[in-house]
């Protein structure tokens, strides 16, 4: 698992606490994979982190999906009576919507 990036300066600093067993698999790991134990833990925590931001910016969905997707786009608004009444209550803070508008 060695990595083809070139080396960049380290200046920060994580520290973390693992149990006895955690420990020694990743040290297994990282020894196995013929990568320091900061590489092999630094590689797999940046690899899970682009998986779950992956997951969070890029849906996938089949062409039928994708068609029901975007009819419900393209259909015209409607109001829905409960939301807007919603929408008209004051929150518990005593603002309303109209108290936040233009705020964004």
């Amino acid at each position: 698992m060695p990595s083809s990036r070139a080396r960049t300066i380290r200046s920060r600093r994580i520290n973390l606490r693992a149990s006895d067993r955690q420990e020694k698999l990743i040290r297994i790991g990282a020894e196995t994979s013929g990568v320091s134990l900061t590489d092999f833990i630094l590689e797999s925590a940046c690899l899970q982190a682009e998986h779950v931001l992956a997951d969070k910016r890029e849906f996938t969905a089949s062409s039928k999906q994708w068609k029901v997707f975007v009819e419900a786009l393209d259909r015209p608004a409607r109001i829905k009576p409960e939301l807007a009444r919603l929408f008209s209550e004051q929150t518990g803070a005593g603002f309303s919507t109209e108290d936040t508008e233009g705020t964004e």
